[in-house]
């Protein structure tokens, strides 16, 4: 399927099937090709992903409920958002978008570090993705959109952990794969700030 880059030609359900497009790449994140978001989920196709990141000014976590209609991972805790690029947009773009999207505020997202990791859920879906993490910080509240989110909290670096050890299952699978890297990589930022 080729997919011409000028959106500005696409209306309606053309431009919701190119949104639904995820950018398929490889391990260096170079891309590779388009595929529909679904389809790569079930074959567990390698694509390009992000995971935002967000601190208040008392160095609390966002996590976000996913909502429980999700197609995976529905109603577990994560960072504040987290979903695919356009192609064209880079993860940081997405990530500021998104948050929109999903949270109701704006937030710019920079970029910290991404990682490679697959994970099979028990609806038969594979997600293998390049994920782009991104931080960013505000004490902006919430407005939700209850199609994406079930709910959200503002959480301090210590109860998280006795949480994430207490309770694992409740949170999703990138999240506890990336958290100790985030934690680590912004004490780093701090020290040389």
């Amino acid at each position: 399927m080729t997919i011409s880059n000028d959106s500005s030609s696409y209306t309606g359900e053309a431009m919701h099937a190119i949104n639904d497009m995820v950018v398929l790449v490889n391990p260096r994140d170079q891309e590779t090709g388009l595929m529909e978001k679904m389809e790569a989920h079930r074959k567990g196709a390698l694509h390009r992903a992000f995971s935002f990141f967000i601190f208040n000014s008392k160095g609390e976590w966002l996590l976000q409920q996913r909502a429980h209609e999700k197609y995976h991972s529905g109603g577990l805790w994560t960072n504040a958002c987290c979903s695919h690029p356009r192609k064209g947009e880079t993860a940081a773009m997405a990530a500021t978008r998104r948050l929109q999207e999903e949270m109701g505020f704006y937030c710019q997202a920079k970029p910290l570090f991404h990682f490679i990791y697959r994970s099979e859920f028990s609806n038969s879906l594979i997600e293998h993705e390049l994920d782009h993490v991104c931080v960013g910080y505000s004490d902006q509240m919430p407005k939700i959109n209850r199609n994406e989110v079930a709910g959200y909290r503002y959480i301090s670096t210590q109860a998280l952990e006795f949480e994430m050890k207490a309770y694992p299952e409740h949170f999703t699978v990138w999240f506890r794969i990336c958290y100790e890297q985030v934690k680590d990589k912004l004490a780093a930022l701090q020290q040389t700030a």
